[in-house]
């Protein structure tokens, strides 16, 4: 009979995660950094007494951290975990009721994202007998029914744990999808309150050190030949690079390829950075947010091969960026979801591992010389536009700077391997088409899930896992009220973050969206509702988000023109702490537009003109639309 050790299942648990590790290509990761947790009847007295116990035992089994919003909690271990490749992550814990709702946004995004985060929420007793207790969700239909039932449509994993013999299977099941490429997404295991105090004899061996080995498939060589087939055939081929080419480690793979090939490429905002911005034929951001130069290649591109892209409606344009009348596609990807999208040829393989495999299949393949200058020549040209809207004057002429200004400045103050971070509003699609990305992880922008609020935890996550890396993260106004909650976090951790936040008093984006599909800007300005008009069009709020920061423990550097900007800028990257630089920006300024188009459906009837007028827009694009089904036989 194998030896036991007796421990209540909140015990077992940390003690478990505190033995997990991954490893990939050799290298082994202790594969929690630790948890984040906020506390209260549902789990202060069995997860948070077990990890008490593990820190004065065993302080770096599981490290706990403490953070002030449960969305924000899962943040941080999402912004952490893909900036490890998704080798690592946190576990995060919160109370039964609204901590552990709390907790839905962000098991979305991490799911939408692929990121692998563990969710910890307490639940409702499982004996019954104080039924119903304080913030359970009471049902007619079922009575083991509790809001963490929310989590199962936005997990990859989920289960209850109501017994203490059950936990186990559930921890084991846990991990398995955790450490799965494929399958790497929020996994949630609900635990009722009073199990997680419940004492039980474990088997030693369920606490032994374990590797989880991180696989990375192998192509088919019939596939591969397929494949080189297709692109032999080709002559205006083009890679769409994704977030699987970074998280497989395959940039210098990717970059040996299109050496090789002269295959130029076009990024996804996942996949920004998979090669520098200035390789010659990095036409750089694809899409409704892309480049004049990757969407003019793009529109004539005869074979297309995804690498790592789950091709979203913002990278085909809502299907519309690939206009060649045969367009085929080749898709690159562990995931059998992603690689048969667009009745492409899936390649269900690693990139690190198909791309030498397919770049051998191409051996003496190139493009033609001419279309490889057209290619440099255009991201060229478009290099232009993005460094003279860095520089146009506009904040010296108008007396508010334009967010293209700032951008400009921030991206200049940055070293080469910095991070910069986004997450929501007008700067994801700005950043996405003229952010110069120069080093491997200097490019995290959330855009799966484009979750207002991430970018402060989003970054804090980055930041404790490339302490060596300046994090810049830049936040509009909307947003940074959504959750400005972490800067406690950080200035408590000693967690250096520059949060650059823009202050245009509204919500730029979709203020441009309304209004160019004829809403007018309603309901995306931050004004006082007017007495004569009755509407939300008087002044503007005299919100100061600056102090507000400051509040909170962040030291602010205010800034209204470029000259003050850049010394703002240097003071912050100077600094050890947690800053904001403020800066005030123009809410109407736009910046230099790759033409891409979205499909956001506009009225088909309306009283008012500018509705009318946006619906004939949107017509004409809508018929551009393609379903990309043709087959690649």
């Amino acid at each position: 009979m194998s030896a036991t050790i007796r421990l209540t299942v909140g015990q077992a648990i940390v003690k478990f995660l505190g033995q997990q590790y991954s490893e990939r290509d050799g290298v082994r990761r202790k594969f929690f950094a630790g948890c984040f947790g906020i506390f209260g009847h549902g789990n202060v007295a069995g997860l948070g007494q077990a990890l008490l116990q593990a820190e004065l035992d065993e302080p770096d089994a599981l490290p706990y951290h403490q953070g002030r919003n449960e969305q924000a909690m899962v943040h941080i271990a999402v912004g952490y975990s893909r900036q490890k490749d998704r080798l690592e992550t946190f576990a995060v814990t919160a109370s039964v009721g609204p901590g552990a709702a709390n907790m839905l946004t962000g098991a979305a995004l991490a799911t939408v994202n692929r990121i692998p985060v563990l969710l910890l929420p307490a639940d409702i007793f499982a004996t019954r007998i104080a039924s119903p207790v304080l913030q359970e969700l009471e049902q007619p239909y079922g009575y083991d029914v509790s809001v963490n039932d929310a989590f199962r449509p936005l997990s990859k994993f989920f289960d209850r744990v109501w017994r203490p013999e059950q936990l186990p299977a559930a921890l084991l099941g846990a991990m398995r999808v955790l450490t799965d490429p494929v399958e790497s997404g929020a996994v949630t295991v609900a635990l009722p309150e009073d199990v997680q105090a419940e004492a039980h004899d474990w088997p030693v061996e369920l606490f032994a050190e374990r590797v989880w080995r991180i696989p990375r498939p192998v192509p088919e060589p019939e596939v591969i030949e397929r494949a080189a087939e297709i692109i032999r055939g080709a002559e205006r081929p083009m890679i769409v690079a994704g977030g699987g080419v970074t998280y497989a480690e395959a940039n210098e793979e990717l970059r040996a390829f299109v050496d090789a090939t002269g295959i130029p490429i076009g990024e996804t905002q996942a996949g920004k950075g998979s090669l520098p911005y200035d390789h010659p034929l990095n036409t750089g951001a694809i899409g409704a947010t892309g480049t004049t130069a990757a969407n003019e290649i793009a529109g004539s591109a005869d074979v297309i091969i995804g690498i790592g892209t789950r091709y979203s409606d913002f990278t085909t344009a809502s299907k519309t960026v690939w206009q060649h009348p045969g367009v085929r596609f080749i898709n690159i990807n562990v995931a059998g979801l992603d690689a048969v999208k667009q009745a492409g040829l899936p390649v269900i393989a690693d990139a690190k591992r198909a791309l030498p495999a397919l770049q051998e299949a191409l051996a003496g393949y190139r493009t033609a010389t001419d279309y490889q200058h057209l290619a440099t020549r255009l991201a060229g040209e478009w290099d232009a536009r993005v460094v003279a809207s860095h520089h146009n004057g506009y904040g010296a002429s108008n007396g508010v700077l334009a967010q293209s200004e700032v951008l400009g400045a921030v991206e200049a103050a940055m070293d080469p391997r910095d991070v910069v971070v986004c997450a929501a509003g007008s700067l994801p699609g700005d950043l996405h088409g003229m952010w110069r990305t120069r080093e491997r992880k200097g490019y995290h922008v959330e855009y799966g899930f484009s979750c207002m609020g991430y970018e402060i935890p989003g970054g804090i996550g980055v930041s404790l896992a490339a302490p060596d890396r300046d994090v810049f993260v830049t936040v509009g106004d909307g947003s940074y009220l959504m959750m400005p909650t972490e800067l406690v976090t950080a200035v408590q951790e000693g967690i250096k973050i520059i949060v650059v936040l823009l202050q245009n008093h509204g919500y730029a984006s979709i203020g441009a969206l309304s209004e160019s599909h004829g809403g007018q800007r309603f309901g995306t300005k931050y004004r006082f509702r007017s007495a004569e008009s009755g509407r939300l069009d008087g002044g503007v709020l005299p919100v100061d988000l600056a102090a507000n920061a400051e509040s909170l423990g962040v030291t602010v550097y205010r800034a209204k023109t470029l000259a003050e900007l850049t010394a703002a800028l240097a003071k912050a990257k100077a600094a050890t702490t947690a800053v904001m630089v403020h800066v005030d920006t123009d809410l109407y300024e736009q910046s230099p537009s790759g033409d891409g188009w979205w499909d956001v459906p506009v009225a088909e009837v309306s009283t008012i003109e500018s509705t009318r007028q946006a619906r004939t827009m949107y017509e004409k694009h809508k018929a551009a639309q393609r379903p990309y089904v043709a087959p690649t036989q």
